[in-house]
C-alpha cells in the first residue's frame, strides 16, 4: 500500500516499543528459572523470521494478486513509500502469538512475539536502508543491497532473502 510520511516510519518507532514492552512483561512472566529459556526462545524465533522472510516475499509478494502489483510497483518505484500499514503487520503477529498464548502460557507467547518483532524490524530496517543509503564497500551492508539490486533489476526470481543469503542458498535462488 502506499504510505503516507508518518504511515511509513511509524513502525520504527511501533515496532522498538512493542519489543521492549513484550519483552519486559514476557520476562517478569518467565521469571529468573525461565529466563533462558525465554531468551533462546527469542533467538530461535528471531532466526526463523528470515524464513518466513523468504516465504512471504517468493511466493506472497510475487504470487498473490494485489499484493503482486503493488510489489511490483515497489520493483519500479524503489524509494516511494509502498509498505505494510502499522495496524496490519502487528495484526499479524498479535495473530501469531495469541493461539500460542492460549495454548502454552504468556512468556512462551511473548517470547515468539518478541523474536518475530525483532525480526521484522530488523527486515524493515535492512529494506529501508538498502534502497535509502549508500553503504561504503565491502560492507554487509553493502553486499545485500548490491544482491536486492540483481533482485529488482536483473532477476526478479532471484534473491528473496533481504537480510539473508543463507535460505536462497537452501532453496538454489541465489544469484550473486
Amino acid at each position: 500500500m502506499q504510505l503516507g510520511l508518518i504511515g511509513y516510519y511509524s513502525d520504527f518507532v511501533v515496532y522498538p516499543l512493542a519489543i521492549a514492552l513484550l519483552g519486559v512483561v514476557g520476562l517478569i512472566e518467565a521469571g529468573e528459572e525461565s529466563a533462558p529459556e525465554w531468551i533462546g526462545t527469542v533467538l530461535v524465533c528471531l532466526g526463523l523470521w528470515t524464513f518466513i522472510e523468504y516465504v512471504l516475499h517468493r511466493f506472497v509478494l510475487h504470487h498473490v494478486p494485489y499484493i503482486r502489483d503493488l510489489h511490483d510497483r515497489h520493483h519500479v518505484e524503489e524509494r516511494s513509500r509502498v509498505g505494510t500499514p502499522t495496524w496490519l503487520s502487528l495484526g499479524v503477529h498479535a495473530l501469531i502469538a495469541l493461539p500460542i498464548w492460549l495454548l502454552s502460557d504468556f512468556a512462551t507467547a511473548s517470547a515468539v512475539g518478541c523474536g518475530l518483532m525483532l525480526g521484522y524490524l530488523w527486515y524493515i530496517s535492512v529494506h529501508h536502508m538498502i534502497h535509502h543509503w549508500h553503504p561504503a564497500h565491502p560492507s554487509y551492508l553493502y553486499t545485500l543491497k548490491r544482491r536486492h539490486a540483481v533482485h529488482h533489476h536483473l532477476d526478479d526470481n532471484a534473491n528473496f532473502g533481504v537480510t539473508s543469503l543463507f535460505w536462497d542458498r537452501i532453496f538454489g535462488t541465489a544469484r550473486l
